[in-house]
């Protein structure tokens, strides 16, 4: 596959994509669990088929310490036994949040939920979180940027 773009060679993409990542540290510096917000990007590129956000979550989770187990499970969630209550709310109010363009929204049972678990800069850090990812899922897509040779850390 071939990109129908490139988003890194265009000043306009290229400066868009730089701030974002910018925006992105806000969430790195949040208290939200590190694996929590792989496992959130995860499930939203997956939902979104972001190839290459899948591609680059995965091996990042991995190198952070993720097992394969967790990851290979993320798209099946709901039946897995691996994963906390608290990052069960999270995914579900990522799929919910992400499913919204489908005519989906966020139910109340599934924020009491991440409530429930989580504290209010941790929430703040998974609403802006879920937005970015659908928001790189986005660009990706479009642009059909093709997945594979993503290596932990090239891009920060």
């Amino acid at each position: 596959m071939e990109a129908r773009f490139n988003l890194y060679g265009n000043a306009i993409t290229a400066s868009f994509s730089k701030r974002m990542n910018m925006a992105g540290k806000v969430i790195d510096d949040s208290p939200l669990p590190k694996s929590t917000y792989e496992l959130v990007k995860i499930r939203a590129s997956q939902i979104n088929g972001c190839s290459y956000c899948v591609d680059m979550h995965t091996k990042d989770a991995a190198h952070a310490g993720e097992t394969s187990v967790r990851i290979n499970l993320v798209a099946a969630w709901r039946e897995a036994n691996v994963f906390t209550e608290a990052e069960r709310a999270a995914l579900a109010l990522t799929e919910e949040a992400t499913r919204t363009a489908d005519g989906g929204h966020v139910s109340d049972d599934t924020f009491d939920q991440v409530r429930k678990h989580y504290d209010d800069d941790q929430i703040a850090a998974l609403i802006a979180g879920i937005a970015l990812i659908n928001a790189w899922n986005r660009l990706n897509a479009i642009a059909h940027t093709p997945a594979g040779d993503y290596v932990p850390g090239q891009w920060g």
